[in-house]
């Protein structure tokens, strides 16, 4: 499978189309009207409620979404992205409307629709992605919160307070006072809400076919309706020029204010749409989206919107996720929906007039408490970003949006210098020779830490420097040959080892002792990121690439290579039967740390063990001679992160195999569908997740999978039953470059503790005694 490293999904380019069908026209066109269709009925609750949150006309909600959809999906650069009113924009909305009122809130769109359009012509688009996503998830994180206790409030039959702290404070005096008809509509909105996707499958149809969102209104309005609840309802304009309430001009010495509020909504609407429309992007497989006209789409509806009385636009990944799993496959999907739109309201304004506004809070209730996201944060603590997300968060939900902006911005910065300076400097000693390694970026900021560290090494021991640095500016390379030339006159002796790059050995002078380098990189690196400098004219070429590898391996291994293999040339007796992915980015005798002769290895698409009776039987084959002539005492099976097969497997899902598989990927992966039914048994609604997370659930679920798979090959069961074999899963995470070991009690991936940590590492499951006192593998 092939890693893009533009980042499109695994795997997605690997698979072939199918030959093209006879009418391709119609089924497109069919399947954007159905896509538009549940889109449209998504879109008119969350609309409304987006309205109700920002304080503004519940009007300016309808007015944003057919903007939304008809102008960006005409102008904009995403295939599938819808826009409208988004969530992330209510607390700027509201401030601004309580502060200078809603006409002149209308202007401040229509400003920052302009703003978006400059900014689009200019080509700038890829500068808002310089934003940090854990700045972007903690500031909606944020937003999602501060409307959650708003609109709790709505529930209960209150009235929100002017901040979180008091409509924290106020919370129990309302859930004790209020318990009116409201209070009902709120508790039936949220128990649909949460349940509906929750529910098992009728007649193999998913009630998740059906928007949440509007079983949940519907619902509401419907009891309300029918039990002449006293409720307050939802109050549209009698006539298209009552329901304009266009853009005018603020006082004379408001326009600083508003300068900054332009640049505040155009800023955050830009760069949540263009985030949006990317992971949009990983959820299809058709054109990649152009973001710079996508944020001139962006700013087109917003001038629109504004000119209307409509609310700020912005791309919004509810909506857009709901229109690629309903199968759209073009931009008309997102324009025939505001079409829907309008004419549902101009036609059955009466209809929606029913709907109770306390379903609306509650709905909005749940959108903001959805938009915490456990899955955002558990990946920005992999990368150690999860302290700005909750920085970014507590700060919007009791400061503000643009303070929580800015702070969690500059914490941002700060954890990335801080990254950027990193320095580990370790020091080992053994039968008199010194062994110092340095790791990070080696810049003047670390100088005083390694020449203290140097400094200690006693006079005339032979040093071994081991270089890890991506960077060495030029007071590093003094302060190491400073001392270099110190320990060398004092009878040391220095010899250095740079890995990465040749920092050193580029900055010393033809007197300065070079630096010993590895010519091409060390023997784990790829190709592509070995030194380019000296690349060959032949090594352009893959063959050229293969040649200068057998000739580099001849040079500088072959000779410590030969009393090994000369061991192994008449036998070998491997530890494990390792089963992985076939997936290039996968080395095992590199993650295992092994080496020739120890692992018996078997990579396929997925990592997949066929049952017993499958008419493949290349795995059964492999599987019978590790354990019956080889006698490994241990079977591994190892998936990782980012899987293009786990990918394949996920998309079937939503989509028919045979318009992106070809006949031998499709028979193939059909071996997969049991790992994908444990998968969802053992997360509901998989596919909700977000796409890295989803894939690490899936392949996880595969590894235990093909693993009790392997328990039903005969010869495996008679060697657990003796106890002279053990089956174990492993987990690669490409990320991290981490090996994370499944427990056989929880049913857990835990990852293996470095040697360096002082635990060691975890050792692989041993048997468990068997009630009938055998020794056989634990459960998984």
């Amino acid at each position: 499978m092939r890693n893009d490293a533009q980042g499109a999904l695994p795997g997605r380019r690997g698979v072939t189309s199918p030959p093209p069908q006879t009418h391709p026209d119609r089924k497109g066109l069919a399947a954007d009207v159905g896509a538009s269709l549940v889109v449209f009925l998504v879109a008119v609750p969350l609309s409304l409620g987006i309205a109700v949150a920002s304080g503004a006309p519940l009007i300016a909600g309808i007015i944003a979404a057919v903007v939304g959809g008809v102008v960006a999906g005409l102008v904009g650069g995403s295939v599938v992205q819808v826009s409208g009113p988004a969530a992330g924009l209510t607390i700027i909305v509201a401030d601004l409307i309580l502060t200078y009122g809603w006409r002149v809130t209308c202007l401040i769109t229509l400003l920052a629709g302009l703003v978006q359009l400059a900014l689009g012509a200019f080509r700038i688009a890829r500068a808002a992605l310089a934003v940090s996503p854990a700045v972007v998830h903690g500031m909606l994180a944020g937003v999602g919160v501060t409307i959650a206790l708003a609109q709790l409030h709505v529930v209960l039959g209150g009235a929100p307070q002017s901040s979180a702290l008091a409509n924290i404070a106020d919370l129990p005096r309302q859930v004790a006072q209020n318990h009116t008809a409201a209070v009902l509509v709120g508790v039936v909105t949220i128990a649909i809400m949460f349940g509906w996707n929750r529910l098992p499958a009728i007649a193999g149809v998913r009630p998740g076919v059906i928007p949440a969102a509007l079983v949940a209104v519907g619902t509401a309005t419907v009891i309300a309706t029918l039990g002449r609840w006293e409720v307050e309802t939802v109050t549209l304009p009698a006539s298209l020029a009552e329901a304009w309430n266009g853009p005018a001009l603020p006082e004379p010495g408001q326009w600083h204010g508003i300068a900054l509020a332009v640049a505040a909504v155009a800023m955050v609407a830009s760069v949540e749409s263009l985030l949006a429309a990317i992971a949009v992007d990983r959820l299809h497989s058709g054109r990649r989206v152009r973001l710079n006209r996508e944020l001139c789409g962006q700013g087109a509806a917003n001038t629109v919107s504004g000119v209307l009385g409509g609310l700020p636009v912005a791309g919004v990944i509810v909506r857009s996720t709901a229109n690629v799993r309903a199968g759209a496959r073009s931009p008309l999907s997102t324009i025939l929906h505001g079409v829907w739109i309008l004419l549902f309201v101009a036609f059955f304004a009466h209809v929606v007039e029913l709907i109770p506004m306390a379903a609306l809070a509650a709905l909005l209730v749940f959108i903001g408490t959805q938009m915490v996201s456990l899955a955002h944060l558990r990946d920005l603590r992999r990368h150690h970003e999860a302290a700005v997300y909750l920085v970014t968060l507590s700060t919007v939900v009791f400061l503000g949006l643009l303070e929580g902006v800015c702070i969690g911005f500059a914490l941002a910065m700060i954890m990335s210098l801080r990254r950027l300076t990193r320095l580990t400097v370790t020091t080992e000693e053994h039968d008199g020779r010194a062994h110092v390694t340095v790791d990070g970026s080696l810049t003047f900021l670390g100088v005083p830490r390694l020449t203290h560290v140097l400094r200690t090494i006693p006079a005339g021991t032979r040093v071994d420097l081991d270089l890890h640095v991506d960077f060495m500016d030029h007071a590093a390379f003094e302060a190491i040959h400073a001392w270099r030339v110190d320990h060398e006159r004092t009878g040391g002796s220095v010899d250095i080892d740079e890995v990465h790059e040749q920092w050193y050995a580029r900055s010393s002078d033809r007197s300065a002792p070079a630096a010993k380098t590895v010519p091409k990189g060390r023997w784990w690196a790829p190709w592509d990121m070995r030194d380019r400098a000296h690349r060959t004219e032949e090594e352009a070429h893959p063959l050229g690439l293969l040649t200068a590898g057998a000739r580099e391996y001849h040079a500088s291994t072959a000779d410590r290579m030969r009393s090994v293999m000369s061991r192994l040339e008449h036998g070998h007796r491997p530890t494990a039967l390792f089963i992985t992915c076939a997936d290039a980015r996968v080395v095992p005798n590199l993650i295992t740390a092994s080496g020739p002769g120890d692992l018996y290895t078997v990579r396929n698409v997925g990592n997949l063990v066929p049952a017993p009776d499958d008419p493949d039987g290349s795995v059964g084959a492999a599987i019978e001679y590790a354990v019956n002539v080889l006698r490994v005492p241990s079977i591994v099976v190892c998936g990782h992160s980012r899987c293009g097969a786990m990918q394949a497997l996920l998309d079937r899902t939503h989509r028919k195999p045979e318009e992106a598989e070809t006949t031998y990927i499709r028979r193939w992966l059909a071996r997969g569908d049991a790992s994908l039914h444990r998968a969802h048994a053992e997360h509901t609604e998989l596919t909700a997740l977000p796409t890295a997370e989803a894939l690490r659930r899936l392949a996880r679920a595969n590894v235990v999978e093909q693993l009790a798979n392997l328990e039903k090959h005969p010869t495996v069961r008679e060697k657990l039953e003796t106890g002279e074999l053990t089956l174990s899963g492993m987990y690669y995470d490409l990320e991290s470059a981490r090996v994370h070991l499944l427990d056989p009690v929880t049913g857990d991936f835990a990852p293996v503790q470095s040697v360096r940590g002082g635990s060691g590492p975890v050792p692989p499951p041993q048997p468990a005694e068997s009630s009938s006192g055998a020794s056989s593998r634990p459960s998984c």
